[in-house]
Parts: structure tokens; C-alpha cells; sequence
């Protein structure tokens, strides 16, 4: 038997200009490092460990001009940079038909989970 348990999170102002600065600060660390990756592919080096990415951010997050990325977490952008290293390591096993990593959006919203079940619920208490 597979429980569920559903969790409507009601935010207030502040909570949610803090989830959307998250959300803000794990998107950029997603694409600067998937940005990062596609470079190094097309001069034909190695592609970098998530270790070594998350190094060089956190050099980027200490520079000048970065300065909002330091009231984030760095677990934020430390996890969002983890599932770019699995997408990249995913897109390179054999597949069929595999598909090429695309730059996180803010009009797509992800809500998935490795290891995790997760379903997302509309106002109305309907499925997403």
C-alpha cells in the first residue's frame, strides 16, 4: 500500500519573495554551469564534476556583482547544480533517443524529486 500525504503551503509576503529568490538563485547556478558545460564539450575537454563547478561557483558567488546571490543558500544552488551533473551524466549512457539538456526557464516549473513522489495540486484541490 503506497500512502500520500498532500501539504498546501500558504507563504506569507516575505516567505514568498524568499522562495522566489531561491528559486531566482538555483535557476542561474543551473545555467551558468550548464553554460560552463557546453563550453568545455565544444573545446573538447572533460566535462566537469559537480565538485569542481560548485568550486568555481562559489568563487563566482564571492566576486564583485554577485553580492545577491550570498543572501541565498548555498544549498540552493549546490543541488541545482548536482542535477545538472546527473542530467549531463543521464544524456551521456546509451539511449535510444536521448535528449539534450535545455536552460532551466521560469515559465516551466519543476517539482520533481529524485527518489521522491511528488504531485502538485491546483487551488481547486486537482491534480497539475
Amino acid at each position: 500500500m503506497i500512502k500520500s500525504i498532500r501539504v498546501q503551503l500558504l507563504p506569507n509576503n516575505k516567505q514568498k519573495t524568499k522562495l522566489f529568490q531561491f528559486a531566482g538563485a538555483a535557476r542561474y547556478a543551473y545555467n551558468w554551469a550548464l553554460n560552463k558545460q557546453m563550453d568545455n564539450f565544444r573545446e573538447g575537454h572533460k566535462i566537469q564534476t559537480d565538485n569542481d563547478l560548485r568550486r568555481e561557483f562559489t568563487i563566482l558567488r564571492h566576486s564583485e556583482g554577485s553580492e545577491w546571490l550570498q543572501d541565498v543558500s548555498n544549498n540552493v544552488t549546490k543541488q541545482a547544480i548536482k542535477d545538472l551533473c546527473i542530467a549531463y551524466k543521464n544524456f551521456f549512457r546509451k539511449q535510444k533517443q536521448p535528449g539534450y539538456i535545455k536552460y532551466s526557464s521560469k515559465k516551466i516549473a519543476h517539482y520533481n524529486r529524485i527518489g521522491k513522489n511528488l504531485t502538485v495540486y491546483d487551488m481547486n484541490g486537482h491534480p497539475k
